[in-house]
């Protein structure tokens, strides 16, 4: 049995400092098989949060070699996965794309307790849409199943 494809997935959020970094972090260090992961905010804060760095280091998932920035002009067209954690629409963000909407808190600004919640409910939701993808299951159409 040939390895699953790694789907290319864009995590995004507003900052570009907490969830979208946990997100990016977790793929790239526990699902890399499957997921090709980069992140992106709507309005960069230029930086990673140091809560959100001392919450994934916790995790064994740094966010070492990181860093915060925003969409590519293009991301309408992006052919991969758009996770969008901003608390607005993906499909009015992104149209055309494939959009994937989570509704994650922002812990920005918030204490260790709160990042570290969000953290543990972004790590579930990236061990899913992972173990979705390695799933050798296909469609009537024979196209990869369609994650969550």
């Amino acid at each position: 049995m040939s390895p699953p494809r790694k789907t290319k997935v864009l995590f995004v959020c507003v900052g570009n400092s907490c969830r979208s970094q946990m997100a990016e972090a977790f793929a790239r260090h526990r699902h890399a098989d499957v997921l090709a992961p980069a992140s992106a905010g709507l309005s960069p804060l230029g930086h990673i949060a140091e809560p959100t760095r001392q919450v994934m280091a916790e995790k064994g998932c740094p966010v070492d070699g990181q860093y915060s920035k925003g969409l590519p002009e293009n991301a309408g067209e992006f052919d991969g996965l758009i996770v969008n954690m901003t608390g607005r629409p993906g499909l009015r963000l992104f149209p055309g794309a494939r959009v994937l909407d989570w509704d994650v808190d922002d812990p920005f600004g918030d204490d260790l307790a709160v990042y570290r919640r969000v953290r543990d409910e972004i790590e579930r939701l990236v061990e899913r849409l992972a173990h979705s993808l390695r799933q050798p299951q296909q469609s009537p159409t024979g196209a990869p199943p369609t994650p969550m």
